[in-house]
């Protein structure tokens, strides 16, 4: 079964730092674009940012030139460093990505996300 497990999350002050990991797992599998999105009470879940298999990176306007989204491919996991945080930014923060499996002979693809994980800035 495809796992996807997020850490990082916490409680940090305005013009804080915190650093969100997301692991992969599955038993065979090749990890394709993986991303970032967050859900802020009574709002709609968003795109913080997202990376392909390349490197290819694409950010909300609303966190460009503060998060920096990257991945180490032969961990299949993936990285989201927030700078300069604000109260704003304060969400539930999900991984997705896109990930094939292959099983019986054959590969399969899913879109798959993680349980989430509370990011706070407050003072």
């Amino acid at each position: 079964q495809v796992q996807l497990v997020e850490s990082g999350g916490g409680l940090v002050q305005p013009g804080g730092s915190l650093r969100l990991a997301c692991a992969a797992s599955s038993t065979i599998f090749s990890v394709d674009t993986m991303g970032w999105y967050r859900q802020a009470p009574g709002k709609q879940r968003e795109l913080v940012a997202n990376i392909t298999s390349g490197g290819t990176t694409n950010y909300a306007d609303s966190v460009k030139g503060r998060f920096t989204v990257s991945r180490d491919n032969a961990k299949n996991t993936m990285y989201l460093r927030m700078n300069s945080l604000k109260p704003d930014d304060t969400a539930v923060y999900y991984c997705n990505a896109q990930i094939f499996t292959f099983s019986g002979g054959f590969w399969s693809s899913g879109d798959y996300w993680g349980q989430g994980t509370q990011v706070t800035v407050s003072s």
